[in-house]
Parts: structure tokens; C-alpha cells; sequence
């Protein structure tokens, strides 16, 4: 039982950060796009919430200095950084090259014919720093919803 605690809690976090997803974009933009429920990219990061929910669990359930924590945090900062950086860059080099395309077709001295120039790519792929900060609150708030009724029963039993 001791592990569903750290399931639920990054599943849940994971959950909660795609359904927040719309409602944010809606409050920001005023429009809605129920995409935004099963898309990357956005805020919160749903890729930031769950880890740090899985982090804090860990932390909450075998204390900070264990090696579950430890390894926990580590697989975090990876997959936040990569979040950030790798997978936000690889968005905006996507975007670059859509943007270049249609500027050489729009001055007439090249048509690119090629089926790969016709391929959908999505162009966000990462996070803002906002957006990551965003997910490891939510995936914190999460934990600490479920703890009275894994971790909290446990101390009064």
C-alpha cells in the first residue's frame, strides 16, 4: 500500500496539470481548446507536476535523507531541465523552420514539393520556466492533498 501513495500522487499531479491546462489558456486568451487536456507544452507542465509529486512522496514517505528521495530528485531535475531546455528549443527550432519554409515559397524562388515539407510537426514541444515552476507547485499541492489518507492514517492507527 505504502507505494500506491507514490503512484497516486505523480498520476493524479500528471492529471490534474492536463485538465488545468485549458482553464488557463481559456483565463489567458478567453478561448477554449480541450486539445490542451492531451497536448505538451503549456502551463502548468504536467512533465514538472508529476515528478515533483513523485519527489515530494518519496520525500514524505521515506524522509529526505533516503536513497528513494535521492534518486527521485535526481529523475526530476533530468526530466524538468530536459522540459525546460531540450524539448522547449526543439519547439522553437520547429517553428524556425516552418517560419523559413513559407518565407522561401512566399518569395517565389523556391517550391519545396517534398512530402516532408507537408508533414504536420506540432510546434510546442516544451516548457517556460514559469510553466515548469507551475507544475512542481501543483505536484507538491497534490502530495500533500493525498497524505492524510495514506501517509497521516498511518500515524493514527
Amino acid at each position: 500500500m505504502d507505494s500506491f501513495y507514490l503512484i497516486l500522487s505523480a498520476l493524479s499531479a500528471n492529471v490534474c496539470a492536463q485538465v488545468l491546462k485549458p482553464l488557463f489558456l481559456y483565463f489567458r486568451t478567453k478561448k477554449f481548446d480541450f486539445y490542451q487536456t492531451v497536448a505538451s507544452g503549456g502551463f502548468p507542465s504536467s512533465h514538472s507536476a508529476t515528478v515533483s509529486a513523485l519527489s515530494m512522496a518519496c520525500a514524505v514517505q521515506y524522509g529526505l535523507d533516503s536513497p528513494y528521495f535521492a534518486i527521485a530528485v535526481v529523475f526530476s531535475v533530468i526530466v524538468i531541465y530536459d522540459a525546460v531546455n531540450v524539448r522547449y528549443y526543439a519547439g522553437r527550432n520547429i517553428q524556425l523552420t516552418r517560419q523559413l519554409i513559407q518565407d522561401l515559397e512566399e518569395q517565389g524562388k523556391i517550391h519545396l514539393s517534398a512530402p516532408i515539407y507537408d508533414e504536420k510537426m506540432k510546434g510546442v514541444l516544451g516548457h517556460k520556466l514559469i510553466e515548469a515552476i507551475g507544475g512542481i507547485v501543483l505536484g507538491i499541492l497534490v502530495t500533500m492533498v493525498w497524505y492524510p489518507f495514506f501517509i497521516g492514517m498511518k500515524g493514527g492507527m
